[in-house]
């Protein structure tokens, strides 16, 4: 009896079928991010949420805006999600999509001591849009976007993580492997290099390097 076939790993997803890519980082996450978003797809909106003092006055959406010359916004309860702009979390303030393709801010209390929290930005991405939602966890210091990741897995999403060894923080990526059993565990460069064939090929049927869950 021949031994079972290990399982294959999901096919890229179709770029035509995405509404959202939800994106969440902690410490080290603001380098990480410098090098990953010229090659995130412009067809699709990209969201972001990265952990910083509420009482910090940091203008992340410029500053990563004017280093890596693409559009970028903080966004505004109601205001519509935009292909071709990376919009980011405010700080002190929970990010929430709509399924309208609007956002939501909340100033619910912390989760994992965190506003915004990355689990309720991807928990509300996968209530929203369901299979049309690549979710993305990078470096951090805690467990924020595990269950995030999980919510949008089960909810049938494509779900990337950074590689553990690469991070400058491993404990959040080691954290979303262990919750969501991801698409794919990708070191930041095999990240460009997925999102340039992913935008280069829509409806491409084949994955980009990296280790596949």
């Amino acid at each position: 009896m021949k031994a079972p076939l290990p399982p294959q790993p999901r096919p890229l997803p179709d770029l035509r079928e995405l509404d959202v890519i939800v994106i969440g980082g902690s410490a080290g996450s603001f380098q990480v991010l410098t090098q990953l978003m010229p090659s995130l797809p412009t067809a699709v909106p990209v969201v972001v949420v990265v952990h910083l003092p509420a009482d910090r006055d940091t203008p992340l959406a410029e500053v990563l805006g004017e280093s890596t010359g693409r559009p970028t916004l903080e966004a505004m309860d109601k205001a519509p999600l935009t292909p071709g702009v990376i919009h980011f979390a405010p700080p002190g303030y929970h990010l929430l999509l709509e399924s309208e393709k609007t956002f939501a801010l909340s100033v619910d209390p912390p989760v994992h001591f965190s506003r915004p929290s990355i689990d309720v930005l991807f928990e509300s991405a996968a209530e929203a849009f369901g299979e049309r939602v690549l979710g993305v966890v990078l470096t951090g210091a805690n467990e924020d976007g595990a269950q995030g990741l999980r919510a949008i897995r089960g909810a049938g999403g494509f779900c990337i993580v950074q590689r553990p060894d690469t991070a400058e923080a491993p404990f959040m990526p080691k954290a979303a492997i262990q919750a969501a059993t991801p698409d794919r565990i990708l070191s930041i460069g095999e990240m460009e290099a997925f999102f340039q064939q992913l935008a280069a090929d829509p409806a491409q049927g084949t994955g980009a390097g990296g280790t596949h869950a």
